[in-house]
């Protein structure tokens, strides 16, 4: 009977300690916007930057990623306002949802962030 007792205390302190760690973990609002931040601007240089200078030179890629570069505040200030964090004390989840310019396709992306990291859930054409 004491051995039961003392596993259920050591389990609930371990138990206990984890969810303590995974509530100080959470990370916020302001580490989703420089991850989001940051991961759509190597999209933009990776695939956006070769698509629109298909056939064109390397400079006009090189240059593109540095207009993409430069333009990391504007950005920023669209994933901001794009963006709706659901905080559930344990972990957070991130719905974001693009739309940059008429001609362009829009995209949803769901993010959990959980233990100071962020993992992309869902990403969609819309």
């Amino acid at each position: 009977m004491k051995v039961m007792q003392i596993g259920a205390i050591a389990g609930g302190i371990v138990f206990g300690t984890l969810v303590g760690l995974m509530a100080a973990s959470n990370p916020g609002q302001k580490a989703y916007e420089e991850y989001a931040t940051e991961q759509l601007t190597i999209y933009l240089k990776e695939k956006g930057c070769t698509q629109l200078t298909q056939g064109l030179e390397k400079f006009l890629q090189r240059q593109c990623g540095s207009l993409v570069d430069t333009s990391r505040p504007q950005i920023k200030q669209i994933i901001v306002q794009n963006t709706q964090q659901y905080n559930l004390i344990l972990f957070s989840i991130y719905q974001t949802d693009l739309s940059l310019h008429s001609s362009l396709p829009n995209y949803h992306f769901k993010t959990v962030g959980v233990l100071n990291n962020f993992y992309l859930l869902e990403a969609e054409r819309i």
